[in-house]
């Protein structure tokens, strides 16, 4: 039971990876390394949060840091660069709830005036639901950019030619 929510788990982020991921029309090569970055990192997440109890913005953290180190791995491999890979992975897991229901906090709050009672609730959950949400989006994207820093000399090179352009000839395009 456990092996089939992980699996599934995986699954369903590799789906929402890949639709992601035609919106910005990588090349078909891509694909299947978003599809895996995306399967891994959110079954990581799943796993860290379900099983070890650990929260959603260190489980978000982690979860990232494997999609960046996977696409430096896997970049170079498919000749593409690691934001192509990274972002598309990482979109299934932005905490959309959690958005959702800072919005709809802010909203009820701006529709409560004259109720303090109410607003004191909405306010309430207006903080804690951003807080959760802002917090989770800035360990995505930490995550995901410490392997562009820890590895910065093979992050810039993969997708550039060993030989260097003339400047006569770059000039011209």
């Amino acid at each position: 039971m456990i092996l089939t929510d992980i699996i599934s788990d995986g699954l369903f982020a590799a789906v929402a990876a890949i639709g992601f991921g035609a919106i910005s029309d990588p090349p078909m090569r891509a694909f299947p390394s978003i599809a895996a970055l995306a399967a891994i990192g959110h079954a990581l997440r799943f796993c860290l949060m379900t099983y070890l109890g650990v929260d959603i913005a260190t489980a978000s953290l982690c979860a990232s840091f494997s999609i960046g180190m996977g696409s430096v791995l896997l970049a170079k491999r498919i000749y593409c660069p690691m934001t192509v890979l990274y972002i598309p992975a990482l979109l299934p897991m932005i905490p959309g709830m959690y958005a959702y229901k800072t919005v709809f906090a802010l909203i009820m709050f701006m529709q409560n005036l004259q109720s303090p009672e109410l607003q004191h609730r909405y306010l309430q959950d207006l903080c804690t639901n951003g807080i959760v949400a802002g917090s989770v989006i800035f360990m995505l994207a930490v995550g995901a950019t410490m392997p562009l820093f820890l590895f910065k000399s093979r992050a810039f090179s993969m997708t550039r030619h060993e030989k260097k352009m003339p400047k006569s000839s770059s000039a011209t395009r």
